[in-house]
């Protein structure tokens, strides 16, 4: 899915892998599908960080940052060469799934290599079938389209519940290599590829206009990303305890291709990045403080092509590109530090600091299809950042915790220079005279241990965003409405508007009943407004009150868990009608209220072998997240059989 934290999502969230940014030039501000190129079988863990991570991350980091890490190769530990194999197979009936994974581990005393290859199929999603009756055929597909015999046909789907164009397999492959030829120095290779199939624009493919379906095809091609990093680390220093250096390439190709119901005319927009990062990070102790210090370096290089295609005749014509024609380019170069002091055992305080300088160009050599009032555009922008925080510890029952820190985010090309249909019907157009979005933030925690096994916390947040750019009704050479793919579309535009807020509430507790027994809930609320001259108006991005609460039990052999997930109501008057909240795919009240009940086991039927059972959504109710275009999962049985050799 698409991340979101805080009321902040997409471009406004971070994601990092093993130290390296994800988000490059092109990260766009609705929804984003990139997590799925990163191989979750291979995931030693995943790091959340809640709020603002402008300082040690740069831009991006509003909402807050994602960090994955995956798993490190392991040196032999008595000095023979030692082997490590590790599998599993699954398959799920909601999506019928059938995803296998295997890793080996090969680890001398200084050399160790991890490879690993994963493959998903998943097939059509099946929604749930336990419907509100006062949402009629809400999320039901019932047609799809066919190519025969050289016409669409719209043939009717048997089973409503089947969302026909929701399948897509997955490809994950990763290698890394570890020399460590002393206890103060290891170098790492790092080699991670992901591709997959055609994956269908499942809501475009329901769309409707005039009684006839809107699309005949609307898919992205195989989204592939290639990282290749090196790391080094030092031990102790004169002037660091802890040093690492990453350098890193990703090479990123996406694609979207897109053909109106009944047209001949396919059209192919593509979009090369190269991605090029240096990163380097130091750690020093002195006494109770902690400093940490850093340089990074970021570089994209966006290459834009585009062709339409005659499915009939085979015919190549010139289209107008996503991106700028002549190529796009974004650089940044930054430095921070941090800083931490015990100042006491009841008493830590934390402080930082940051500056960006980004840079960013676009030409536009071909304005035949769109003749822009300029061939380039280039952009400089500098920030600084900081964050100041304390902790007060009374007692080992007790923590209170209070944070101030901004945050920034950078236009990128995306944001600046994007030709492109986001909402049906509207048309985005560029915007060159677009400044960067800064946060100003707070918050305050609170946690409570009780009798030693029940834990509270609670923690309150308010975001005030300046500059925060948002999409407004514009107008291209006087007009309001342009021919878009052969559609006449509303144009449209980002800008900066002039000040916003977003405030929230969390809520967690962990009850340790017994030694085996556990239960948690966590409950989260925000809102989010654009400030106007009138009545304040909804950002988009902002979730409705969502939780979950789970009970756990774990055994010597065996684990299970029961768990409830539940949304709240997002009505139609929360909703931010020319944004990515995606209303359209909503009831007309908007996005109902849901729940589901769940139930996951695993057994370890011996030391290399174990199986794991889950029953998901249990009662088959029918809901959609919200902004979602596509039904969630009805009752779904996954059996996953893991070995280790």
């Amino acid at each position: 899915g698409s991340p979101i934290i805080r009321g902040f999502e997409a471009n406004k969230v971070l994601l990092v892998v093993d130290g390296i940014r994800m988000n490059n030039a092109i990260y766009r501000g609705g929804h984003l599908q990139n997590i799925i190129t990163i191989d979750n079988s291979m995931l030693e863990k995943v790091e959340v960080i809640y709020g603002p991570g402008s300082v040690v991350y740069g831009s991006d980091a509003l909402g807050g940052v994602i960090h994955y890490h995956t798993l490190k190769p392991i040196l032999s530990e008595n000095g023979r060469t030692s082997t490590k194999i590790n599998a599993f197979t699954r398959y799920s009936t909601a999506y019928n799934e059938k995803t296998a994974h295997v890793d080996f581990n090969i680890g001398t005393r200084r050399f160790a290599s991890l490879s690993s290859v994963s493959v998903s199929d998943f097939g059509d999603l099946r929604q749930g079938d336990l419907r509100n009756p006062f949402y009629g055929d809400w999320g039901k597909r019932l047609f799809y389209v066919e190519h025969i015999a050289g016409k669409d046909s719209v043939i009717a789907n048997e089973n409503p519940n089947i969302q026909k164009g929701s399948a897509y397999t997955q490809y994950d492959f990763m290698q890394k290599f570890l020399f460590k030829p002393s206890e103060k120095v290891s170098h790492t290779l790092n080699l991670q590829y992901s591709t997959s199939s055609d994956i269908n624009r499942y809501d475009r493919l329901t769309e409707v206009s005039d009684g006839q379906p809107k699309y005949a095809q609307w898919y992205y091609g195989p989204q592939k990303r290639l990282l290749a990093a090196y790391q080094l680390e030092l031990g102790k220093a004169r002037i660091w305890d802890k040093a690492k250096l990453i350098a890193g390439y990703q090479n990123i190709e996406e694609s979207r291709h897109n053909r109106s119901f009944g047209k001949s005319k396919l059209s192919h927009r593509t979009e090369k990045l190269d991605v090029f990062t240096l990163n380097l990070d130091f750690d020093k102790q002195i006494a109770k403080q902690e400093i940490r210090y850093g340089l990074e370096g970021t570089y994209n290089d966006v290459n834009s092509e585009a062709f339409a295609e005659n499915i009939n005749t085979g015919e190549i014509n010139p289209l107008d590109t996503r991106y700028p024609d002549g190529g796009s380019n974004m650089s940044t170069m930054a430095a921070y530090i941090t800083h931490t002091w015990e100042i006491s055992p009841k008493i830590i305080l934390s402080d930082g600091l940051r500056y960006s300088y980004i840079h960013l160009n676009a030409k536009f050599n071909d304005t035949t299809f769109f003749p822009f009032p300029f061939k380039e555009i280039t952009q400089e922008s500098g920030s600084l950042n900081g964050n100041l925080g304390l902790t007060y510890m009374p007692g080992k029952d007790w923590r209170f915790t209070i944070l101030g820190s901004t945050g920034f985010r950078a236009p990128n090309v995306d944001d600046l220079a994007k030709v492109f249909e986001s909402v049906p019907g509207s048309v985005i157009v560029p915007n060159p005279d677009l400044k960067p979005e800064y946060t100003w933030n707070a918050e305050v925690g609170i946690s409570k241990l009780i009798m030693n096994c029940v834990n509270v916390e609670f923690t309150g947040y308010y975001s005030l965003l300046n500059d925060l750019l948002t999409i407004v009704p514009s107008e291209f050479n006087g007009q309001d409405s342009i021919l878009y793919d052969g559609v006449l579309s509303r144009v449209t535009t980002s800008v900066n508007a002039d000040e916003g807020y977003i405030y929230g509430l969390s809520g967690s507790l962990t009850a340790q009943v017994t030694d085996n027994f556990i239960i948690s809930s966590t409950l989260h609320y925000t809102y989010g407004r654009i400030k106007t001259d009138t009545v304040d108006y909804p950002l988009d991005h902002i979730p409705p009150v969502y939780g979950k609460t789970s009970f756990r039990l774990n055994m010597n052999k065996f684990r299970g868990e029961f768990y409830v997930m539940y949304n709240g109501w997002k009505r139609l008057k929360d909703y931010n009608l020319k944004g990515e909240d995606n209303i359209n795919y909503a009831t007309e009240k908007g996005m109902p209220a849901w729940y589901t009940l769940n139930l996951r086991t695993s057994w370890q039927i011996n030391p290399r072998f174990e199986m794991q059972l889950a029953l998901e959504n249990i009662l088959d109710q029918n809901y959609r997240v919200f902004a979602s275009g596509i039904s969630a999962p009805g009752r779904n049985f996954s059996i996953t059989l893991r070995g280790n050799f």
